[in-house]
């Protein structure tokens, strides 16, 4: 397929009207096209960017249309395109919808979309599971069949084309082509492989669709100088660019877990009895440092995960369950709680370097089990130490995993030297990134320093659509009385919406006690978050007629229910990061230092994106009208509560209960 020729640069401003013009060549092929002022006027923004090789932060309001906005100017310029989306789900819908629409109003262009390496199967480690002949369970043998049938026809080896296959199947990461498990050019599958083949697709693509997992991981190894998987580009965007910040932090970090040590024991101990190339010398040296590091590293996380090392910051952070824990760490307390099984564990790491380099002529697939043990005694090594003033160590429970981990402190530095400096034209943007009209939290988050900016209005009409609801009389949410007066007003809001709603929280705790009242109170289907895998709970959400959904952090963003199915979003308090959370407490710590007021300047303009990001769950098209529910008496009462109001979208607000049943009653509800 021939690309879009390029576009002399100067005319590209008037390229991009011509196309989003009423009866331009989009309004051609899409039925019921109208034209939008506000996606016209960041097109055009996007446009003069790349024209100037410059930096543009893009503020959409919901209903812009900022995917054709972006799309449009960046596939006209004829240049390499890159776009980094927030989730797997906007990946999939630009590849499914937007891609396939542009080619059809724009001319032929190729296009790619890149996942991590996580996602494709690996042939070669498959071949080798086949062969283990280790018993399995039912389960276990019934995917691995659905496996070898999807093997012979997927042309992508995506994991996603299996829909019946567990998100959880325990044995994935040993067939997964992870950057751990590759052999690179030396494997025999390497001709057939399927991120090759996913690579050179890119390679040949003229837009390329990334997610900012895989950004970020990509230049966290050419960091590294590993080489890189994404290909180089002219232009890049980034959309829900609001995100980019926490994802760096868990890249550019490093990560020790029981999890990563047992997959190195089952990858070395599956290679170790699969071809007879050893001498039994050489066979039994392995055999003992393999069981020396299973024993070392279950006594080192059990350590962890018993003595509990750091300063408690509070269970159930947020986000987690009742178990789950992070808890901020030093080189003296980790020495205290495990440094004698600590230190058995690089020992036991080195132990299992030794015993393969004894074995002649090592084949690649043990050579990638010596450097991945090398690598995990760096690791932990470094974390052990806790030394590195620019980051933060915690230990991370959750559930039966034990993570130690170091993030950096601050990755502005990092996103600007790995991601903005290496393209000409780059293009950020969210429908949440300004705080009272100005960038200048996300600039100093990010590292941004000149740019373009460019805000545009919602094309909703919020005076008509939504209603804003703030209750007169609520007791502080840090008080044992705001549980029941929240679940009070709660179910008084759902019983004249009818159900119809999400119920968002700022904790799980604060989550299962509103459930547990409100669920003998009320009639209508009650979903949880975490009875069902996120993407299913959706989708029961959206089939269920009056429905109410519960849920927590994962499900402030990223979920889109168009109509009636969801009428009302109600939030429980104000979004506020935990202080208590180890890369918060270190992040706030760091601002003090440099004498800038922590809470005014960190944790109040990221609640108030956090709250956008939950308020935008409603009103997602024209035809959308519902009641946003705030309960947080703070919003009223205290002095920072002016700035999450006046950063709410311009809808009516009222104190009264009576008008949103007045509300809900024009729109049809209880008729």
């Amino acid at each position: 397929m021939p690309d879009v020729p390029a576009l002399p640069v100067p005319g590209l401003v008037d390229s991009v009207r011509r196309v989003l013009d009423r009866g331009g060549a989009l309004a051609q092929v899409l039925g019921g096209f109208e034209p939008r002022q506000s996606q016209q006027q960041m097109a055009e923004a996007v446009a003069r960017t790349i024209t100037q090789d410059g930096v543009l932060l893009a503020e959409a309001g919901t209903g812009t249309g900022k995917t054709l906005a972006y799309l449009v100017p960046a596939i006209l310029s004829g240049r390499k395109v890159l776009v980094s989306t927030g989730t797997r789900n906007l990946q999939q819908q630009l590849i499914d919808k937007d891609i396939p629409l542009l080619q059809r109003t724009l001319g032929p262009f190729r296009a790619a979309c890149m996942k991590g390496r996580n996602n494709y199967l690996c042939l070669h480690r498959f071949e080798q599971a086949r062969l283990d002949d280790n018993p399995r369970d039912d389960a276990t043998r019934v995917a691995m069949t659905l496996i070898e049938h999807w093997a012979q026809r997927t042309p992508t080896g995506d994991r996603a084309e299996l829909a019946d296959l567990p998100e959880d199947l325990p044995f994935w990461p040993s067939i997964a082509a992870t950057t751990e498990n590759c052999l690179g050019s030396e494997c025999p599958r390497f001709s057939d492989c399927f991120v090759t083949r996913m690579r050179q697709e890119a390679a040949d693509a003229k837009v390329v669709i990334v997610n900012h997992h895989l950004l970020c991981a990509d230049a966290a190894v050419r960091r590294h100088s590993f080489g890189s998987v994404i290909p180089e580009c002219e232009v890049a965007v980034i959309d829900e660019a609001h995100q980019l910040e926490d994802v760096a932090t868990q890249y550019f970090g490093i990560v020790v877990s029981n999890y990563r040590v047992e997959q190195l024991l089952t990858d070395a101990g599956m290679v170790r009895t699969g071809p007879l190339f050893m001498a039994p010398l050489e066979a039994d040296g392995l055999a003992r440092a393999i069981e020396g590091l299973g024993t070392a590293a279950r006594g080192f996380f059990l350590d962890l995960q018993t003595r509990r090392p750091g300063v408690r910051q509070g269970g159930d952070g947020g986000t987690g369950t009742l178990l789950d824990e992070r808890l901020r760490v030093t080189g003296d307390l980790l020495a205290d709680a495990a440094g004698e099984s600590g230190w058995q564990l690089l020992q036991a790491l080195t132990a299992l370097e030794e015993a393969l380099a004894l074995v002649k002529d090592l084949p690649e697939d043990l050579r990638a089990i010596s450097r991945r043990a090398g690598e995990v005694r760096d690791d932990l090594s470094f974390l052990l130490r806790a030394e590195g003033e620019e980051f933060v160590y915690f230990l991370e429970l959750r559930g039966r995993g034990a993570s130690l981990r170091a993030a950096p402190i601050d990755v502005s530095r990092i996103i600007r030297d790995l991601l903005i400096d290496r393209v000409p034209a780059l293009v950020l943007t969210s429908a949440t990134l300004s705080i009272g009209g100005s960038f200048g939290y996300v600039r100093a988050r990010l590292g941004i320093g000149d740019a373009l900016e460019v805000r545009v209005p919602s094309e909703f009409d919020y005076q008509t659509q939504a209603l804003v609801y703030l209750p007169r009389r609520m007791p502080d949410p840090r008080t044992r009385e705001y549980a029941a007066a929240f679940a009070d007003e709660a179910e008084q809001v759902l019983t004249a919406s009818e159900g119809r709603a999400f119920v968002l929280f700022t904790s799980y705790a604060a989550l299962r006690d509103a459930h547990a009242r409100l669920s003998m109170r009320l009639p209508y289907p009650m979903l949880v978050q975490g009875s069902v895998p996120r993407g299913v709970l959706i989708d029961q959400f959206r089939r269920t007629p009056n429905a109410v959904l519960f849920g927590t952090a994962s499900f402030w963003q990223g979920v889109d229910v168009v109509g009636e199915a969801l009428s009302c979003v109600i939030i429980d308090r104000i979004p506020f990061a935990s202080p208590g959370d180890p890369v918060v407490a270190a992040r706030i710590e760091a601002l003090q230092r440099r004498g800038i007021d922590a809470f005014a300047g960190f944790q109040v303009p990221l609640a108030i994106l956090t709250l956008l990001q939950g308020v935008g769950r409603l009103i997602r098209h024209r035809g959308d009208r519902g009641v946003i529910a705030l309960m947080d008496p703070r919003l009223q009462s205290m002095g920072y509560g002016r700035r999450f109001l006046n950063a709410l979208p311009p809808a009516p607000v009222t104190r009264r209960p009576e008008d949103v049943v007045r509300f809900f009653a024009a729109t049809g509800v209880g008729a």
